[in-house]
This record gives structure tokens, sequence and C-alpha cells, in this order.
């Protein structure tokens, strides 16, 4: 079953990170010089319209999280931030002997209709509150890549919810890596209400920003043929297929990194190129804090396979029929509900818990004979786009059909 999303997973933040006006109580600035008044106790100097704070914990990237509703009537629980008030929050670091600062907190945004101004906290070097937070029936720290795949599609608020604990743990494993400057070497401190650091160095000063890395991702279409290429990475569960990836290198265009990955990879050579989405991927490695995934439709213009061992495992044509058949009858659905449960279980504290990997059984019950990841990631909506209908070929490749037809008159 294809599943469609207004957006992907980890976009559609519902909170601003920016006001139209500078002097906004909600903007960086103003909320950054309210927040220190608050955490230094002194309301006299309290800015007027002052918002109110809450901060989410993170633990080596993992976001607190509490679960939402009891299963019953086969209706999967679900999860939500583990938000703390900020007066809460000084009074639990203060009982582990943690004194909150403005240095601690990562400013995220605030959601105007509330008044409500959101702060993310890294508190993985305090075992002991960590451990009393873990021990909670009500939170517990879990896994972003966890709850990706036990977040219900049609909530837009765990949607929201999922985008927001992606850019928290993004900024957040950011500053983690960039703790030392790259110019000097001496150590950097943050500012902009953690949303840049500089160097600490009087004679350096560099200014350092939250890191991006740009991947393309391309579905390779074989239009004659009615096929696509897929390819299997060493690391992927059985059965499974996925598009062609890679990593844009320095001065070359996003085409171009599409066209170097495919034949790189494949030894199949690209022709035109044809822009689908992006996708935030803030659940790789904590060396790369936030990807972005930047979708293309590939057609090829060669047929011969020619695997680079080294990338993949393997990389085949398969038919449109057969891709149609792995996305009619994988149970995405199913998987996303056993994770909720898995979740659920987290929270609660349950030792036992259950495992997602039947999630992808077809629905006879039988393993299927191949699959392509879940709605979760940006391949499957590139895939699934292609197998239901025929993807736009884009107005470049009407002009050169045109002006070939054109030429070929002369």
């Amino acid at each position: 079953m294809a599943i469609n999303l207004n957006s992907h997973l980890f976009a559609g933040n519902p909170l601003r990170s920016k006001t139209p006006k500078p002097h906004d109580p909600l903007s960086l600035s103003s909320s950054f010089e309210s927040l220190k008044s608050h955490l230094h106790q002194n309301p006299e100097t309290h800015p007027p319209n002052s918002p109110f704070f809450k901060v989410l914990l993170f633990k080596k990237g993992r976001p607190l999280v509490s679960s939402s509703i009891e299963e019953e009537d086969g209706v999967a629980p679900s999860w939500h931030l583990g938000w703390i008030d900020l007066a809460d929050c000084k009074t639990i670091l203060g009982k582990h002997g943690v004194q909150l600062t403005e240095s601690s907190l990562v400013y995220l945004g605030s959601r105007a209709e509330e008044h409500v101004v959101y702060w993310a906290m890294d508190v993985v070097e305090n075992g002991e509150l960590v451990t009393k937070l873990s021990n909670s029936k009500q939170l517990c720290f879990v896994e972003l890549r966890t709850l990706m795949m036990a977040t219900d599609w049609n909530d837009s608020w765990g949607m929201g919810d999922l985008a927001i604990a992606g850019h928290g743990r993004a900024l957040l494993e950011w500053h983690n890596q960039s703790r030392f400057c790259g110019h000097c070497g001496d150590k950097t401190v943050p500012k902009e209400a953690g949303r840049m650091k500089q160097c600490s160095n009087e004679l350096c000063k560099k200014s350092i920003y939250p890191r991006l890395d740009p991947v393309v991702i391309m579905l390779v279409i074989d239009r004659e043929n009615n096929r696509v290429l897929l390819g299997r990475q060493s690391r992927f569960v059985p059965r499974m297929w996925s598009c062609i990836a890679g990593f844009i290198e320095p001065g070359e265009s996003l085409e171009e990194a599409v066209r170097r990955e495919a034949y790189e990879e494949t030894g199949i050579e690209v022709g035109e190129v044809v822009y689908h989405s992006s996708q935030p991927w803030p659940v790789g490695p904590n060396s790369l804090p936030c990807q972005l995934m930047v979708g293309f439709f590939a057609y090829a213009k060669s047929l011969e396979i020619n695997v680079d061992k080294e990338e993949l495992e393997d990389a085949r044509w398969h038919s449109r029929e057969d891709v149609r058949k792995a996305l009619r009858f994988a149970e995405y659905k199913k998987a996303q509900r056993l994770a909720a449960a898995k979740v659920d279980q987290m929270i609660k504290g349950v030792k036992k818990r259950r495992s997602s990997s039947a999630g992808y059984l077809a629905k006879s019950g039988e393993l299927a004979p191949m699959f392509v990841p879940g709605p979760f990631a940006i391949a499957h909506h590139l895939i699934s786009t292609w197998a239901n209908q025929d993807p736009p070929t884009g107005a470049k490749a009407q002009m050169k059909k045109l002006a070939s037809g054109f030429v070929s008159k002369l």
C-alpha cells in the first residue's frame, strides 16, 4: 500500500524560528533576554509580555517523550514530546547539581497562538538525572529513528512533534561536533541563543553555523522498458531495495551529482534529471547532524549495470508491475502500529518489547518477495509516484524534443 503525504516526515516544523519584528517578545533576541532574566530570578528585569518557556531534554540525540493514549480497540497508542516548563526544568536539574544557564539552551522557535517559546537541551553528561528520567513511568528518551517509524502519518500533531524533535537533534548534535574552532583549535561558545557558535580566541572569532549535508537521491528510470533501477546495500534487511543516493561534491550542481552517482555506483549513464521533492534527514550518524535528501527522477541513457561493490551489494532493474505489487502488499500501517506499541512499552518500562520486524509481511501473512522503504523515507515517494503514474518529463525535455524535430527537417 503506497502512502501519499502532504509533506515528508521531519518537514513541516510548526515552530517559527523567526518573527517579522525583531522586538517581538517571541523573537530570538527578545526571548533570549527574557530567558536570562527568568534564569537569574530577577523579576524586575522581566520584559513586558514575557512569553512562557518550555524545554525539551535530549540524551545522545534521543528526545524525551511520553505516551498520549492507551492502546485499545485496535487503535495504536501515540507519543508526544515531553516538554518541561522552564521553572520545573530548573528545579529538576538543580536537585541533581546542574545549574541551568542560558548557554546550555538552544532556541527552537515559538508558537504565536500559545505565546510560548521552545528550547532544547542536552543532558547526556548528567548520568543520575538521565537515569531518573529514564526510569519514570511517564517519560523516556527514545531514538529518533524509532519515533520516525512509530509516527502516524495521519496525525498532524505527531508529524509536527517529529519535525521539532528532528530539528532539535540536528542542532544539539551540531553543537557537540563543533566544540572547537576548525580554524585555530580554540574552544567555541554559543551565540544567538545557540543558533550559531563563535571561536573564543579574540584573534580569530570565527563564526560557525549549523551544518547541513546535501544528498541527492534518485530513481533511475528506463522509460522504454517500463522499469526502474533499485539498489541494495549490505546493511539493508533481506529483500529490501531502494533508490540510488550519494553526497554532493564541492563544485557540482545537483543534476551533475545525480548523473555522477548513478554512473559511479551502477555504471548507468543518465540524461534528463527532473526534481521531485526534498526531505530533512536528521537520523544519520552523529558526525552528520542533518542531511537534506534532494529527490530526483533520472532517465537512463544506457542499460547495462556495472555495480560498484564498495558502494552497493547489488543493483537490478525492476518492472512497474513488480514494484506495484511490492507497494500493494507491504503492510506499512501495521509496521507503524507495531512501532508505536514498542514506544509505548518503552515509556512504561516494559522490558519485553514487540518486534516491528514483521511490519512488511504481505497481507497473506507470508514474507513479501521484495519491498521498498516505508512512507517515512523520500525513496518511498519517488518509487510510488513512478509506480502509480508516469512522472513529468519537464519543460526542458519537451523543448529538446521540439528542437530535435526541427533540426531533422532541415
